[in-house]
């Protein structure tokens, strides 16, 4: 792909997490005595911002309650540190790849500014990323705010970059500002989802990632 700016989502795309993110919101929610969802419903919301997949996970919660339930889901989730081995095995080099080749790293992800600023650092990823947005700075996904203030950071337009993730909430931003996006299946959602978002291309295995991005 010939483009300028390559924007990856975190969570299910970059970092294994998807399982501790989910764990995280059903143990913190169940403690409060919610009922305990199928598994598959706490992965579906990965990649909103919180306040978005609680209302979607609960409808009708209140304010006072959903900050109870934040509340605990940040103790479970910080309770364990993103290290260099939850980087999908690769993807690091992806990264480093890419900037090395001259094209600009940034992140779009559903995690607040804290998680991901932690995770920046004990991931080791940190250095790659000229820039980062978080949903609890911006609108959530799949709204594609984050992405235009990512575009303006760089100045360039919406077909110079490109958008991957591994959720709708990913693809269906980027075709909303008309940015190319890939779809990875090794994260939430497979290709029968993603392909409705119509991506420049889905795969299964970071060697058919490299493929596509030409490194």
């Amino acid at each position: 792909m010939d483009v300028k700016v390559v924007i990856f989502d975190w969570d299910g795309t970059l970092v294994d997490s998807v399982e501790h993110i989910a764990e995280s919101l059903h143990q913190a929610a169940t403690d409060l005595g919610y009922p305990e969802l199928e598994r598959e419903a706490y992965r579906d919301i990965i990649g909103l911002g919180m306040v978005e997949a609680l209302h979607k996970l609960y409808p009708g919660i209140t304010h006072e309650e959903m900050t109870r339930i934040r509340e605990g889901y940040s103790a479970y989730f910080f309770a364990k540190v993103t290290t260099p081995q939850n980087v999908f095995a690769g993807m690091a080099d992806v990264v480093a790849d890419l900037r090395a080749s001259g094209r600009g790293c940034s992140v779009a992800t559903g995690k607040s500014r804290r998680g991901l600023e932690g995770a920046l650092v004990s991931s080791g990823l940190g250095p790659h990323f000229d820039t980062t947005r978080c949903a609890d700075e911006t609108r959530s996904k799949p709204d594609p705010r984050m992405l235009s203030e990512i575009l303006e950071f760089y100045s360039i337009r919406p077909e110079q970059a490109v958008m991957i993730g591994d959720t709708r909430y990913d693809l269906e931003m980027a075709q909303r500002i008309g940015m190319p996006s890939i779809g990875v299946e090794w994260g939430v959602h497979q290709r029968d989802v993603l392909r409705h978002y119509e991506p420049h291309a889905i795969v299964d295995t970071v060697a058919d990632l490299r493929g596509v991005l030409g490194i």
